[in-house]
């Protein structure tokens, strides 16, 4: 890539050029960054302090969690510093390593959904073999299955992306570099490139959204022999996962399952599944939750005593 590129840094255009305009989207996201950290921050500590939190349940939700932080200052903080520069720049290295951690970050959080819905599927509908199905040894398989998922999925496109001359322009209607924005400033035909970005990352969506679907029709499917109190306790159970999946696969396959082109709502977008996700995990997973209300309510007053 050195060796036959001639830009060295890339511009964003951010959400506005207007400064006044920029300060306040910057503010809006400091909040709703800090909101991100303490709030899913909050989750991974009370779920490891608390020994009443110990099912699997538990467990992959503070992977998710802690996935959650990772991958939104991935972008949020550099938007945030930003606002205070006229000259929004990073560098064609930094460029592609924020590529590499965008979905390594974005790839372990799909796996891990799925995997979520996999324990959903097994405490529903085999609950006599659950804790045998779902040992603390298989469920540490499948989380490192998630990142190593992520893991290869992330060098997958960002092995692609360094094989693209860069020779100008510079600029990206964005505010942050992703396959698709970086895809267009390439100075060499980029069809089957574009092709095989979107068949490694349409393909593990593909997958992951039959795997979900397939999970939740046996699940319904098997409610139909429960009592009433039993429905209602396992689509409560499920409600929240399916919100979740829900906000962070729709705006993602809008992205990522397409053609290579960039749309300018793909800016508004993307704040959907890097910002808007992550902030309302808590409250969706967690803060209705009686169980982890209780542990964090028991954690503070230990800690205050």
């Amino acid at each position: 890539m050195a060796a036959t590129s001639n830009v060295t840094e890339i511009i964003f255009l951010g959400f506005s050029q207007n400064q006044d305009v920029q300060k306040v989207i910057s503010a809006m996201f400091l909040l709703m960054y800090t909101a991100i950290v303490l709030g899913n921050g909050l989750i991974v500590v009370t779920i490891t302090a608390s020994k009443g939190l110990a099912s699997p349940m538990y467990f992959f939700l503070s992977f998710l969690s802690f996935v959650e932080i990772c991958y939104c200052s991935v972008t949020a903080p550099k938007l945030i510093f930003d606002s205070f520069i006229e000259k929004k720049v990073i560098s064609l290295k930094g460029c592609i390593t924020q590529i590499f951690f965008l979905h390594f970050f974005g790839g372990t959080e799909i796996f891990l959904l799925t995997v979520m819905a996999y324990d959903c599927y097994v405490a529903i509908c085999k609950p006599l073999h659950y804790t045998t199905i779902m040992n603390q040894r298989v469920c540490g398989f499948l989380v490192g299955a998630a990142w190593g998922g992520g893991l290869l999925h992330s060098v997958g496109q960002t092995f692609l992306i360094f094989q693209l001359p860069f020779c100008g322009p510079n600029i990206i209607d964005h505010y942050f570099c992703d396959v698709h924005p970086v895809l267009k400033l390439a100075c060499s035909d980029t069809f089957l490139i574009g092709l095989l970005i979107i068949i490694n990352g349409g393909s593990i969506s593909v997958v992951s959204f039959t795997v979900l679907l397939s999970s939740y029709l046996v699940i319904l499917h098997s409610l139909r022999s429960q009592t009433w109190e039993g429905r209602c306790k396992a689509l409560s159970t499920c409600a929240s996962h399916v919100t979740v999946v829900g906000l962070f696969f729709i705006p993602c396959s809008f992205v990522y399952m397409r053609p290579c082109v960039t749309l300018p709502a793909d800016k508004t977008v993307a704040v959907f599944y890097t910002v808007v996700t992550p902030l309302l995990n808590p409250v969706i997973y967690s803060f209705r939750n009686a169980e982890v209300k209780s542990a964090m309510r028991r954690l503070m007053e230990r800690n205050v005593i």
